[in-house]
């Protein structure tokens, strides 16, 4: 681990951040998953080459806004390579994005789809997809180097922070601290639509939204409208200019 922080520290911008993700090998349980799942896949994308490995944050290098998820889906990021693309999850983000001025279109099914982040960057607490979406303990606390990296990197730019789900939440508010952030106390807990503003050392906005997951989007736990209204928060105006 020790040789590991110095290679994460060693990272000078976001693009050898990117690369140095994807050529990340320090959890073997999940590049062993990522591998397999690309070697199996699913029957409606056997003529697709698969990712199959760490997937890097997608967007601008210098974002206004940055979104931070869960995990890669075994056959959403793991297979197309870019955050949330190719799966239900990623469909319902960008669908939001699109909406509330913040994405070139509304969908996001390839790395060359021609989709464009201009003002956001979307990354992850975890960079290569769990079995059953479950990354354990120390998997967590070795990929937080990472986010923790990429939040001295883009903090400099960020006006606005969004957390999608509890375990993104706990994550970001690490980075932030670890970033040199005051983080209120007591420690803000998760909620959709929770938020807290980071004055030191420079004004960003913090918000929580329910993870754009179908458990969540199937049962109505989460709307388009819950969503698009965390996103319009953070959107200058307060509404998006293509919804």
């Amino acid at each position: 681990m020790p040789d590991f922080a110095k290679r994460v520290a060693a990272v000078d911008s976001i693009d050898e951040l990117d690369a140095a993700i994807c050529a990340c090998r320090e959890c073997p349980r999940l590049i062993d998953w990522c591998q397999q799942v690309a070697q199996v896949k699913r029957a409606a994308y056997q003529g697709d080459d698969y990712w199959g490995g760490p997937v890097p944050g997608f967007g601008a290098g210098e974002p206004r806004i940055w979104i931070v998820g869960l995990a890669p889906g075994a056959h959403g990021a793991n297979r197309t390579g870019r955050m949330f693309t190719g799966d239900r999850s990623g469909d319902w983000l960008y669908g939001s994005l699109f909406r509330t001025g913040l994405a070139s279109q509304p969908e996001s099914t390839s790395r060359d789809d021609g989709q464009q982040l201009d003002e956001v960057r979307i990354t992850a607490a975890v960079h290569c997809a769990p079995p059953d979406n479950k990354p354990t303990t120390e998997e967590r606390n070795t990929c937080r180097l990472w986010l923790r990296r990429e939040a001295e990197l883009v903090l400099p730019h960020v006006e606005a922070v969004v957390a999608l789900g509890g375990i993104a939440w706990s994550a970001t508010l690490d980075a932030l601290a670890h970033a040199g952030c005051e983080i209120p106390r007591p420690r803000p807990k998760f909620g959709h639509g929770a938020g807290f503003v980071v004055t030191d050392p420079r004004r960003i906005q913090v918000l929580g939204s329910y993870h754009p997951s179908q458990q969540n989007t199937f049962t109505g736990r989460l709307t388009e409208q819950m969503l698009d209204d965390v996103f319009s928060a953070v959107t200058p105006g307060g509404s998006g200019s293509n919804g």
